[in-house]
């Protein structure tokens, strides 16, 4: 577990947002992801019949529909363990293998940070 007081404040911002869109929509996860220029995408898992997402992915797509070039950092509140090979991968496709993706509890203390790598 990593002491979020030493985070830095941007993100500490994001897994904030993250663990927001989980509580209020009532989903397994949130997230949040910042792009190169500071702007955050905020999204929760999408479960419906015909489409499955994430919510890190879901953060993603928001974040590059929304013309994101790249991501500074991504977070993810959830019951897991860690990030999944997919949510990473899209967080390397926008920014990079080395992109930090924190991973939260559903308290908002950090458990982990991995790269997209």
């Amino acid at each position: 577990m990593t002491d979020n007081s030493a985070l830095d404040p941007e993100d500490r911002k994001i897994i904030t947002l993250a663990r927001s869109a989980r509580a209020r929509n009532g989903v397994p996860e949130g997230a949040a992801v910042r792009d190169e220029t500071g702007r955050t995408y905020v999204a929760g898992t999408v479960a419906l019949d015909s489409l499955q997402l994430s919510a890190l992915r879901t953060a993603v797509a928001m974040a590059v529909a929304s013309g994101a070039k790249s991501l500074e950092a991504a977070a993810v509140v959830t019951d897991a363990e860690g990030a999944t090979d997919e949510d990473r991968a899209a967080v390397r496709d926008l920014g990079g293998p080395q992109t930090p993706v924190l991973v939260a509890g559903p308290d908002g203390a950090v458990r982990t940070t991995v790269t997209a790598g």
